[in-house]
């Protein structure tokens, strides 16, 4: 039987790059780093990993990564003053989660999203 979803693993072309965007949205680095080939960070008690593919380039929308959160709007506010540009303002869906999304530098769509009581 399923249980959770343990991590998950994105290509990037340039971990420097990416290792930073990830951080500037708070992402804790459990091994690896900037200079890496692999990169680990923690999402509560799973992983959000990243492997080097030099050369790899976004390919047609895949797909998204929901992450959830205790404030959506405070993490879009944290995005902003960290320079990055969301694609979407924070906004109550109809399916009861209050979400944004934002691309990484890797163009992997993100969303950070928090459940809204039904």
């Amino acid at each position: 039987m399923l249980e959770k979803i343990s991590a998950i693993t994105l290509a990037t072309a340039d971990m420097t790059r990416a290792v930073d965007f990830y951080q500037r949205l708070g992402f804790e680095i459990l091994h690896g780093g900037a200079t890496g080939d692999f990169t680990s960070f923690r999402v509560g008690d799973g992983y959000l990993n990243l492997a080097l593919r030099p050369g790899y380039m976004p390919g047609e929308p895949w797909g998204r990564t929901i992450f959830y959160v205790s404030d959506v709007d405070a993490m879009h506010a944290k995005a902003l003053a960290a320079g990055l540009e969301p694609e979407t303002q924070p906004a109550d869906a109809p399916w009861h989660e209050r979400y944004f999304h934002i691309l990484d530098p890797d163009g992997h769509e993100l969303s950070f999203a928090k459940p809204l009581p039904r």
